[in-house]
């Protein structure tokens, strides 16, 4: 399992925008090839408030993915601020270049050691330069500081904020499931605090808990129940998966209940 963070803009207001103004910025396009290359880098977006158990409820949101050296992004040579690259986005993307030149200003602005030196100006700060292909994968992305644990499955390509972080895989459903039982939130009841006592739930906190490998049949059984609580809550459904992580642990009745009222 591999556990991330989420992307960090630097200046939202640029980066995240509405599916009206996506409309907008792809109506803007002069043909339909630049359409196509522009509708592929407007992804749908994740904040930590949007992740529910199980599911999420994506407030219609879309990212602007501009990675560094964009579109030159995979050219592993390129150090530093790069006037070529803002050229070919300037001339491959010139409706997506409009917007953000709307907000030069304020995107300059940003952490003044980095932007305009490291990266562009029109890049986000933080896009997960070795790991940005994962977020295509199925994944289990959470918020990353909260009072209440959840865990939402992913398997439509969104795109983490900087306030979630996510997983990715073997076992990726069966593994959500055990997160969101009884028993996961048991496991994860000494993760690191804030000082308002909220729990930060990093890799440092994920990575350590101790998990049985399931067998196939397992797996696909919770991989039914996962995709009905995606859809709606279900007490009765959740009560199942409570009972089926238990078993695993082989856990007395007694430990059962104490871990219940913990």
């Amino acid at each position: 399992i591999q556990i991330y963070r989420g992307v960090l803009t630097g200046y939202n207001e640029a980066f995240i925008i509405s599916t009206e103004k996506r409309d907008e910025i792809l109506s803007n396009c002069l043909d339909e090839d630049e359409r196509t290359r522009t509708a592929e880098i407007i992804r749908p977006i994740l904040r930590g408030r949007d992740i529910k158990r199980y599911g999420y409820n994506w407030a219609d949101l879309w990212l602007l993915w501009i990675p560094w050296h964009f579109p030159l992004h995979l050219d592993r040579s390129i150090e530093g601020a790069s006037t070529k690259a803002e050229y070919l986005l300037k001339t491959m993307y010139p409706a997506v270049y409009q917007h953000l030149l709307q907000h030069k200003e304020e995107l300059s602005a940003r952490n003044k050691a980095e932007t305009g030196i490291r990266y562009e100006w029109y890049a986000m700060q933080r896009w997960g330069a070795n790991y940005w292909e994962d977020f295509n994968k199925p994944k289990i992305i959470w918020k990353r500081i909260g009072s209440i644990l959840r865990f939402s499955y992913d398997d439509k390509g969104c795109i983490g904020l900087d306030s979630t972080c996510f997983a990715t895989g073997a076992d990726i459903e069966y593994l959500c499931c055990v997160l969101n039982s009884k028993m996961g939130h048991y496991l994860l009841k000494d993760a690191p605090k804030t000082g308002t006592g909220d729990l930060l739930v990093s890799v440092q906190a994920v990575d350590p808990i101790m998990i049985p490998i399931p067998n196939d049949s397992i797996s696909c059984m919770l991989s039914e129940k996962l995709n009905i609580l995606k859809v709606c809550e279900s007490a009765s459904v959740d009560n199942e998966i409570d009972d089926i992580i238990f078993s695993l642990y082989h856990l007395s009745p007694e430990e059962i209940s104490f871990i219940i009222g913990a």
